[in-house]
């Protein structure tokens, strides 16, 4: 603890730390509610909860500095729920563990929470540093962003009476987002009537492990594997090659997380048991000699279980695996302007197949409504082909880039005469609330901005230690520079 807390600056990483021991992962945020209503009535600031169940502070301007443009400091106080094969963490109640491993801070088996905890920690140390000049603050603290945007998008309307936001949930330092993905949720569903299994086969479990995973918007363009879609690989050939039979699968666990982990349970034939670990055998050399370069850690391996009561009708397990294998994922097209950003994206992100009902969950992304809309349907004919039912939900819009943004040019120059180089002006695959925020508050002028992160939403995020006082100048120098109203 006390090497965290005495990490530059204090007012931050003390704040950081003080978060990591309160329980918040996404759906389960009553502790850390409590924790910042806690705080605010500490530091002497107004503080509540909205309707939206975003946690909402004020702080009234320095005297003599009241007639400056109100700020908006917004960061979301959930965190990915994400952990190692052989951690026993429970996320509802237990601590996370940071650690420092050279110049970053990392977490011991899980997500660090730096996403978006040192935005929130950030938040904290404005609200209750009383020496810091700066016109009227206010701060939004959104509820579930990691799971839908459900606090943004249940953020009321005429509450916010700010001029300015500044969005502290950017994860490279020197680089000022001012444009960003819309998103969309897609789930396909089936049930179905299992059948007996034949009661002279064997079963196995095949699991694949060991991959990066990652943000599926921020690291999508890097062509890392998705166990999801690896494993559909894999069944579509041991069904053709060793007469197999699918019984369950489960894979992924979250729609904004790249999957590094799949199993299937199979049914098949006992004689063909050894067969298939030869194939797989096979199988695995072929993927690590595929991904060298970008994974390193793929585990391939298969264990004979006890063999399942039921399995998945032959003619639906046909259907959905060759709709597992013919599903976009990945990268559809970058923006055309922009050509090193990615425009449209989908992610298998969850598949559950078992006791008569399968699931499969998407995320797309598109920073275009159109070719949102074109994703989907995409996604959509692939499911329908295989007669599974599809939906959407949670669908937010795109964050349309204004490069003439009078507070993009303050932090810039902020930004070059603390730092002697210029900052990089940025438009992100990665969806922020930023957009959410902007469809009730059109007026805003609105940066995202903060600290480097690294692997958010896996298990090596962390943050890098050097980038975080920066950071922390350039938020207190813009906020005294804010412009008259």
């Amino acid at each position: 603890m006390n090497e965290i807390c005495n990490l530059n600056p204090s007012c931050i990483w003390k704040n950081f730390y003080a978060l990591t021991q309160v329980p918040r992962p996404s759906g389960h945020l009553e502790k850390v509610q409590q924790f910042l209503l806690d705080f605010a009535r500490q530091a002497g600031v107004e503080a509540f909860i909205d309707e939206g169940r975003n946690v909402i502070m004020r702080k009234p301007a320095t005297a003599g500095m009241e007639n400056r443009k109100g700020v908006i400091l917004q960061a979301h106080m959930d965190m990915v729920p994400q952990k190692t094969p052989e951690s026993t963490h429970n996320f509802e109640t237990d601590p996370i563990q940071p650690w420092i491993d050279g110049e970053w801070v990392k977490a011991k088996g899980t997500t660090l929470g730096a996403d978006n905890g040192i935005g929130v920690a950030a938040i904290m140390a404005v609200m209750e540093d009383k020496t810091l000049k700066h016109g009227p603050v206010e701060a939004v603290i959104t509820a579930d962003e990691e799971t839908g945007m459900f606090g943004a998008n249940d953020l009321p309307e005429g509450m916010l009476k700010g001029d300015i936001l500044m969005n502290l949930d950017s994860e490279h330092w020197g680089k000022f987002v001012i444009g960003s993905a819309g998103g969309i949720d897609v789930t396909a569903t089936l049930e179905y009537k299992e059948v007996e299994t034949d009661p002279e086969d064997a079963a196995v479990r095949i699991t694949l492990k060991g991959l990066r995973g990652g943000h599926s918007g921020l690291e999508i363009h890097e062509g890392r594997a998705n166990a999801n879609k690896l494993m559909g690989r894999i069944v579509l050939d041991v069904i053709e090659n060793e007469e197999a039979r699918l019984a369950s699968w489960h894979g992924g666990n979250m729609r904004n997380a790249i999957p590094f982990k799949a199993e299937v349970v199979l049914t098949l034939p006992k004689d063909n048991v050894a067969s298939l670990k030869e194939d797989i055998k096979e199988i695995k050399a072929e993927l690590v000699d595929q991904y060298k370069g970008i994974e390193s850690g793929i585990e391939l391996y298969v264990e004979e279980v006890d063999l399942p009561e039921m399995q998945v009708p032959e003619e639906i397990q046909d259907n959905l695996v060759d709709a597992i294998v013919a599903c976009h994922n990945g990268v559809m097209r970058m923006i055309p302007s922009y050509p090193s950003v990615v425009e449209t994206s989908s992610n298998l992100a969850i598949i559950d197949i078992a006791d008569g009902r399968a699931a499969i969950k998407i995320l797309a992304r598109s920073s275009r409504e159109d070719m949102k809309a074109n994703i989907v349907d995409t996604l959509t004919c692939c499911f329908n082909m295989a007669g599974m039912k599809v939906e959407t939900a949670g669908s937010y819009g795109g964050w349309d880039p204004n490069p003439d943004s009078p507070l993009l040019h303050l932090l810039l120059r902020v930004y070059k005469e603390q730092n002697g180089t210029d900052g990089i002006i940025q438009v992100d695959h990665a969806g922020l609330e930023c957009s959410v925020i902007l469809g009730k508050y059109p007026h805003l002028d609105v940066v995202s901005l903060g600290p480097t992160m690294k692997s958010p939403h896996t298990t090596m995020e962390r943050a890098l230690i050097a980038t975080v006082a920066p950071f922390w100048e350039l938020l207190k120098k813009a906020l005294e520079e804010m412009p008259e109203k």
